[in-house]
């Protein structure tokens, strides 16, 4: 197995990430509250039954889960050869090379930090708006953004243990109120229509409407699930462990939005159910829809605690994107990519505390540009950095994909059958490609702006992996009269 390598210059230990800080159950907790499913079902599923493809919702979370599930071999079958913090560039240039790394690398940045700040600015106009009440002031949504950057940077400093148990706690609360309400809606007979089995799994179900606006919403909720390599440093015998968190992850991700967009359908009725999606829609309280179903089939207490948890969720999927980024940050300023004093840790938490603050103040800084040019939280902020995220990462795992057909024929190795490192990954290319070309076409409707934004934002993503790239080159043309060129791709991709 191949592991994470020191850079051009010598390894110390203040340049390792601490073993053994973190359980199996740890990083899929970390990768749960990322993919943020609770925001997923009040934001995303009202929206994608209005304007995608309606009660065709559950087989679209269900076929993008099988998408990712195939990814997802290839994807393992890496990982027990690479174990790196940069776990989707590190996997990227074991086939294709430096440059194509490095601009993976900055794709990853690019969409966790977008996603990361949107999910700040989401947080901001919630808590506003629920304060405003009670207080009698509307605020600013900005201050509730910065509040929350604070408290998330105090755990993204600890131990990242201690983040993944408060994680632990959060989603479980989370999750077992909307598994609640499923059974409970299961237990009632729903609305009284039946399950609508031949209604909700069916193909014509998935091709009713638009359904690339619903595929491409259920790729964004399920973003981050790949996040369980970045902390493959840091986990007890990665080799086995990474592979189980990765494919527990998709499973649950994919199982949970399943059987919970489905149960909606039953609770609410077939036949009703998508005139109440647009009745949320109209109000602008999309979280009412799942709010109304928690009142009727739980009690008059769910809707209290389902706010709670949006709140509580929105914490999470923060924590765990900023754990992300501080490991992908460390990593490259570790291989020298970016300055390198974002490659050490702290002696006692054994966490990338440069690269933590480094990033809380790029965070910081967004937030306070996007304030200060008036930019709503939610129609900009918050559909932009969604909208980056899903292009940047759907490109990432297609060259990942690649990366692993590429190495494994030119290096043969004794766990790499025909399925894991050629079928698989062949087909993963080519569903990754159409979901891109998808996801594309639809990416007015998913940032919520016109033919020129879309052009805008679609650039800069391309920036950014050509900014890696010649990032790359740079770093070959000058190392290259000291080290060999082998020694530079080993030193900016982590690999030995």
């Amino acid at each position: 197995m191949t592991s994470r390598t020191a850079s051009l210059g010598t390894t110390t230990p203040t340049r390792e990430l601490k073993k053994n800080s973190v359980t199996v159950a740890g990083i899929v907790f970390l990768v749960l509250a990322a993919a943020s499913p609770i925001i997923g079902l009040t934001g995303a599923v009202p929206v994608t039954m209005v304007i995608g493809n309606g009660l065709g919702v559950t087989m679209s979370y269900l076929l993008i889960g099988a998408l990712l599930l195939l990814f997802s071999v290839g994807f393992v079958l890496m990982s027990r050869h690479v174990t790196d913090a940069g776990a989707l560039y590190a996997y990227a240039g074991k086939g294709l090379g430096a440059e194509t790394s490095i601009g993976v690398a900055g794709l990853a940045v690019y969409a966790y930090t977008a996603v990361q700040v949107a999910i700040y600015a989401f947080f901001g106009a919630t808590v506003v708006a629920l304060l405003e009440p009670a207080i009698g002031v509307a605020l600013p949504w900005w201050l509730g953004s910065l509040a929350l950057i604070v408290v998330v940077q105090v755990f993204g400093y600890l131990k990242l243990e201690l983040g993944a148990k408060v994680l632990g706690v959060l989603l479980l609360g989370e999750w077992g109120v909307m598994i609640a309400m499923a059974i409970s809606i299961a237990i009632q007979g729903g609305a009284g229509e039946g399950f609508a089995i031949d209604q909700v799994f069916s193909v014509q179900s998935l091709l009713v409407g638009a359904p690339g606006v619903a595929l491409t919403f259920a790729f964004a909720s399920s973003l981050g699930f790949e996040a369980a390599a970045v902390f493959g440093e840091e986990v007890s015998n990665p080799r086995k462990s990474i592979p189980r968190a990765t494919y527990l992850s998709v499973a649950l991700i994919a199982g949970f939005f399943v059987v919970t967009t489905w149960m909606i359908t039953v609770g609410y009725g077939p036949s009703a159910v998508l005139a109440e999606a647009g009745k949320a829609l109209e109000s602008g309280d999309t979280a009412s829809f799942i709010y109304a179903l928690g009142d009727r089939y739980l009690g008059p207490w769910a809707p209290v605690v389902m706010g709670v948890f949006i709140v509580t969720s929105i914490f999470a999927a923060a924590l765990a994107f900023h754990n992300g980024i501080a490991r992908y940050l460390f990593t490259l300023g570790r291989g020298r990519v970016l300055p390198a004093a974002l490659g050490t840790v702290h002696p006692k938490t054994g966490a990338p505390y440069v690269a933590s603050v480094s990033q809380t103040i790029g965070a910081v800084v967004i937030t306070i540009v996007f304030a200060l040019v008036g930019a709503d939280p939610i129609t900009t902020v918050f559909n932009w950095g969604g909208g980056i995220a899903v292009v940047s990462l759907v490109l990432a795992y297609l060259f990942v994909s690649l990366s692993v057909i590429v190495y494994f024929r030119r290096t043969k190795q004794p766990d790499a059958t025909r399925w894991n490192s050629v079928i698989a990954p062949a087909l993963s290319v080519l569903t990754l490609a159409g979901a891109l070309a998808i996801i594309v076409s639809n990416f007015g409707t998913l940032v919520g702006g016109d033919g020129d934004l879309v052009t805008v934002l679609i650039l800069s993503i391309a920036a950014v992996f050509v900014a890696g790239v010649t990032r790359a080159v740079v770093m070959r043309v000058r190392t290259h009269r000291r080290v060999s060129v082998e020694a530079l791709e080993d030193a900016t991709t982590q690999l030995s």
